[in-house]
Order: C-alpha cells, then sequence, then structure tokens
C-alpha cells in the first residue's frame, strides 16, 4: 500500500509533470471506484492542472484555473492501487471492467501526456473523488494530525490513556495519519520497541525515541522517494526495508531471524531481538497473542 513517503512522492511527480496543462479528456473505466457523481468527471475537461498535494495517503490533484469553483481529483489507492504516468496513451476508450485500468486522465490532447490510476488484484478498492473541497471526502475529513507535524509533546498527548497497542495505533489514520503497515514496522524496528507494547505505558524515554524515530524514518523514505519516477517507486519503498516484507531473513541490525505476524488479510514483522526481548510473538493463526 503506497504510504505517506509514496504519495508525497507521487504528488511531486504530478507537480513536476502535470502542471499548467489541460485535461483534454478523462476515461473513467471503473464506475465503482468513483465514489462521487456532482461534478462528473467530464467536467474537468478543459481545466488545467494547477498543483497536486497530499493529505496523508490520499493524493490530490488541483484545479484551482478557476478561483470561484476549484476542483480537486482525490484518489485513496489502497492496497494495491497506482498512479502511472504515460507520455502517450490510446485514443480509444477503455472498456470498462477490462484489466487493471481505473481512470485515465489525457492532458493537451487526447493520446498525448496523462496519468493513469491503476489497481491489480481482484479486490477492488481504490477510490476516487471529484470535489470542490477536500474536506468532502470522508476520510479526509476523519484524518488526525499529520504524522510528519506530531513533535515529541504532540506524542505524548495522543497517547496518553491510549490502551491500544503500538501498532495500531500507529497504523489508525484517525489517530496519527499517513503511516500504514510497512513503515510502522520500521519505525517500530528503528525504535527498538514491541508491536504490542501498551501506548499510554511508554516510559518517558521510548516516547522520546519513537518520536525522534518516526519522523527520520519517514523523512528519510520522503528524501528518498521524491525525484524517483512513479514507475520506481514500488522498488525504491521494498530496498529500504529492514524488516517488511523480509520474513526469514536476517535482521540488518542484530542478525536474529526477521518473524512475521497474520492476522485476517495481513500481516507484519520484527525482529524479537531487537524489540521483543528475544520472545517471538505467537501468530494468531496457530495461538492466542502473547501479551
Amino acid at each position: 500500500m503506497p504510504e505517506l513517503p509514496e504519495v508525497e512522492a507521487l504528488a511531486h511527480h504530478l507537480r513536476e509533470h502535470a502542471i499548467y496543462r489541460p485535461v483534454a479528456r478523462v476515461d473513467v473505466a471503473s464506475m465503482s471506484a468513483l465514489k462521487t457523481f456532482d461534478p462528473t468527471p467530464q467536467s474537468l475537461v478543459g481545466r488545467v492542472v494547477t498543483g497536486a498535494s497530499r493529505y496523508a495517503k490520499f493524493l490530490s490533484v488541483e484545479f484551482a484555473d478557476r478561483p470561484d469553483e476549484p476542483l480537486h481529483l482525490i484518489t485513496h489507492l489502497s492496497r494495491a492501487g497506482w498512479l502511472r504516468w504515460h507520455d502517450t496513451a490510446s485514443t480509444t476508450p477503455p472498456k470498462p471492467g477490462r484489466g487493471p485500468l481505473q481512470l485515465r486522465v489525457h492532458l493537451d490532447s487526447v493520446g498525448g501526456p496523462g496519468f493513469d490510476l491503476t489497481e491489480q488484484g481482484t479486490q477492488k478498492r481504490l477510490a476516487v473523488y471529484l470535489v470542490r473541497d477536500p474536506a468532502e471526502v470522508p476520510g479526509i475529513a476523519r484524518l488526525g494530525p499529520d504524522a510528519l507535524e506530531i513533535g515529541r509533546a504532540r506524542l505524548g498527548e495522543i497517547f496518553a490513556g491510549d490502551t491500544r497497542r503500538l501498532k495500531t495505533v500507529l497504523t489508525d489514520q484517525q489517530t496519527i495519519a499517513g503511516i500504514g503497515n510497512a513503515y510502522s514496522d520500521e519505525i517500530l524496528h528503528t525504535a527498538k520497541l514491541s508491536p504490542y507494547a501498551t501506548a499510554s505505558k511508554l516510559k518517558e524515554a521510548e516516547l522520546d525515541v519513537l518520536a525522534e524515530t518516526m519522523h527520520a524514518v519517514l523523512t528519510d523514505a520522503v528524501e528518498r522517494s521524491v525525484g524517483q519516477g512513479a514507475a520506481s517507486l514500488k522498488g525504491e519503498k521494498r530496498s529500504g526495508m529492514r524488516v517488511h516484507a523480509r520474513t526469514g531473513l536476517p535482521c540488518p541490525v542484530c542478525g536474529d531471524v526477521v518473524r512475521e505476524v497474520s492476522f485476517a488479510d495481513r500481516s507484519f514483522q520484527y525482529c524479537p531481538t531487537c524489540q521483543t526481548g528475544g520472545r517471538p510473538l505467537a501468530d494468531r493463526r496457530l495461538s492466542r497473542l502473547v501479551r
């Protein structure tokens, strides 16, 4: 799933390639991905891209060329969605429900440059909104503070009284916005904290380390991602991971084997030596969770 660093990089990519270009045509290949009906996607034709920004894990393409009627094309890429830039594209409208293409925006001219929103797999969760105000998107309206804007004092306030596990708190977008499964694994590993630690029970020193680590991990990922082409971002993300998606491989810090805990259709990775005092956490597939 694209998280804060990748979405920031995609916004940067659009700012470099799409700004000041007019929309020639919008192809909607999946009506289920479109979550709004007014304004219609065709109202973008003739509008000029004026910016691109990030709201946590939401990507917004902005059309403020008419100050009295700004529009925002906002997408949440979910787990398997992506934005793909193209220099040329087919002029034939796509057939609905065929392939990964969900929406295509032609810029300058039909068949010219632009971008596609795509989603792999059978579970289609990518969401597209065309709104006059980003706050009209329910997920954006509910967002907590952005992870990069949270300092040590604010983090302490957020964790006070929260009896949930650290992994849960870090990935709850209404509590801290922008962090998903992958970067929460990386942050907790770097901070040497257990995913199952209780947020409200962290010591002051642990809060200090977590606040510093959260900012450092995300900032480093943003710096590595920004400037990369959209096509190379996934590979860049994977190459920077120390424990996430590295089950069975040695921890780059201590050499212990990276372990995995699975639940529902997701999983997370951690290092027992670095994070849980050498004790492996129980996998819900096999037994009750170790507290």
